[in-house]
């Protein structure tokens, strides 16, 4: 699937994400947003850039959309998740919240 149909937020944070470019990651969200990965919360952009750059260096991540739906003004992707952990590649489910051009808050979960 084509990231071309998300909401652009979305869309560039995809792309950012599997080209492992942490400061368009962060970009991708507001200034109070939060991202919860993994059971642990990060709030606010400085703490989601340190994710975003924790996460490219300990597993080189990349994303396969393989679907994407609005449910209740929020957009899941499901993606196929490919890189340097045990089980990859693994579908994961992405919830974003997206407000304007940000990203509020993303959900991330089997």
């Amino acid at each position: 699937m084509s990231t071309s149909k998300l909401d652009a937020p979305i869309k560039s944070y995809i792309e950012a994400a599997n080209a492992h470019d942490v400061d368009a990651v962060a970009r991708c969200f507001a200034d109070d947003a939060v991202v919860t990965d993994e059971g642990r919360d990060r709030r606010g952009a400085a703490a989601i850039r340190d994710w975003a750059d924790e996460v490219s260096r300990k597993y080189r991540p990349t994303v396969e959309l393989l679907s994407a739906v609005a449910v209740s003004g929020r957009t899941v992707v499901t993606g196929r998740v490919s890189g340097d952990f045990p089980g990859s590649p693994v579908d994961l489910r992405y919830e974003f919240s997206v407000d304007g051009e940000k990203i509020t808050r993303l959900e991330i979960a089997p």
